[in-house]
């Protein structure tokens, strides 16, 4: 199957699986096993010499799990990708294989609470240090924070929990000019609704417990690259390391990850080093779980959108919301960003205001039936949650108006429901909010 030449749909429910490579089952099998025969002597030593693919260990990679892996590859029109046990490991792995021996990464405030608190508070720990820029809207502004040691500009296609969206053509233009990479968590934006290799980006990071999953069962995170990045540039040492591992058989040479892996040697290397001795491995079975997500990815993110869009002007119109952030509302400052890089539409997870004291707010989650509370978005069913005591609660009142969180907000991850259903819930729990307060 040439993938390069099909549409997206398509790849979404074949790539990366041929049926008589695994005894022509139709359904992607599990390969619930923890370890492979080697099947001899001989082919023992061309599996750990690198001179024969094939797997060794479910630790670092399994049929099931690389399915998932190849899936994504095409989805991205990428070169490579490596699956883990969840989005934080993917952010984790990635940012430690770039910054190993001690660097910066630049970014955003206006990121998942988890990324935020663990880039400024833990990641330091390890060497690896951050720098925010004040005014994400002005991409100079990246520009003028870059540093001798910064590893990779780190953005949200979509930012969580506020829906806003940068431009990012323009900080990866900036990041390159500075022989850096450009790393997106594309989580929200999904690679339905976002090109992200054909917008500049270098580095693509999922938390595939999201939307690509999208049914709320399995965690996941997956890292795919495009082998475009000049990883010898100088900056990048770690990388151009000879190691026994990667060892000529023949010679006994070493080599280096770029030599031996040249089209995708960012997740390889996360794979042999990260993945392989951290061990944040994604289950077989996750994997298939997973791939089953992916076969309905654009069929559930267009009725997320359209359901959104309802459910965003329902709330322009509702006198008790002081505000909407989302790019399709009126008058959002993101709207010609959105209608460059998502044509598809701006996603189905955002926040709004909410106009009244903390008990009313109490009452409104609490009295919501259709809408799940509880801290997880791009789910088949609807989701609301109040970020700043619960997803961004890690981040103190400072941190949280720096990420422009305000205390009255709340987030929305729309579902499969009908959306008049929807609304309807988010009415009467309203006004449960708004009238046992007056009695």
């Amino acid at each position: 199957m040439s993938e390069k030449q099909l549409g997206f749909d398509t790849l979404k429910v074949r790539a990366g699986y041929e049926s008589s490579e695994h005894n022509y089952s139709v359904a992607v099998p599990i390969y619930q096993t923890a370890s492979y025969d080697l099947g001899g002597v001989e082919r023992a030593e061309k599996l750990f010499g690198l001179e024969e693919a094939g797997f060794l260990y479910t630790r670092i990679g399994n049929p099931t799990v690389a399915v998932l892996e190849e899936r994504l590859t095409a989805l991205d029109k990428g070169t490579g990708a490596v699956a883990v046990a969840s989005g934080m490991a993917a952010v984790a792995y990635t940012l430690l294989n770039l910054a190993e021996g001690g660097g910066r990464i630049l970014t955003t405030p206006r990121l998942y609470g988890g990324t935020f608190d663990a880039i400024k508070h833990l990641f330091p720990k390890f060497n690896v240090h951050v720098d925010f820029v004040e005014n994400s809207d002005d991409p100079e502004t990246f520009r003028g924070a870059i540093g001798p040691d910064t590893k990779a500009i780190l953005i949200e296609s979509i930012s969580n929990p506020n829906a806003t969206i940068l431009d990012v053509e323009a900080i990866a233009k900036i990041a390159h000019d500075n022989g850096i990479p450009l790393v997106i968590d594309n989580t929200f934006g999904t690679p339905y609704l976002f090109d992200s290799f054909s917008h500049g980006a270098d580095i693509i990071i999922y938390s595939a417990t999201k939307a690509i999953g999208g049914h709320g069962t399995t965690l996941g995170g997956v890292i795919v690259e495009n082998g475009k990045f000049d990883w010898s540039n100088g900056k990048f040492p770690h990388f151009e390391e000879p190691q026994y591992l990667l060892r000529d058989q023949a010679t006994g040479r070493e080599r280096s990850i770029l030599e031996v892996f040249p089209n995708a040697p960012f997740t390889t290397r996360v794979r042999l080093s990260y993945l392989a001795y951290f061990g944040a491995s994604l289950s077989p079975f996750d994997a298939f779980l997973l791939i089953q997500g992916i076969v309905t990815l654009s069929e559930r993110i267009d009725k997320q959108v359209s359901n959104a869009l309802k459910i965003v002007q329902y709330l322009q119109s509702n006198d008790r919301v002081s505000w909407v952030s989302h790019p399709a509302a009126e008058g959002n400052a993101y709207k010609a960003l959105a209608d460059k890089y998502f044509p598809k539409g701006a996603g189905s997870i955002f926040s709004f205001g909410f106009k009244g004291n903390e008990e009313q707010l109490k009452t409104f989650l609490d009295a919501v039936e259709l809408f799940s509370y509880h801290a997880n978005v791009g789910d088949a069913r609807s989701l609301i949650i109040n970020s700043p005591k619960t997803t961004h609660g890690e981040l103190n009142p400072e941190e949280q108006a720096f990420a422009g969180i305000k205390p009255e907000t709340v987030r929305l991850s729309i579902g499969l429901e009908n959306a008049e259903d929807l609304i309807a819930d988010l009415e009467q729990a309203f006004e449960k909010a708004f009238v046992e307060t007056l009695v």
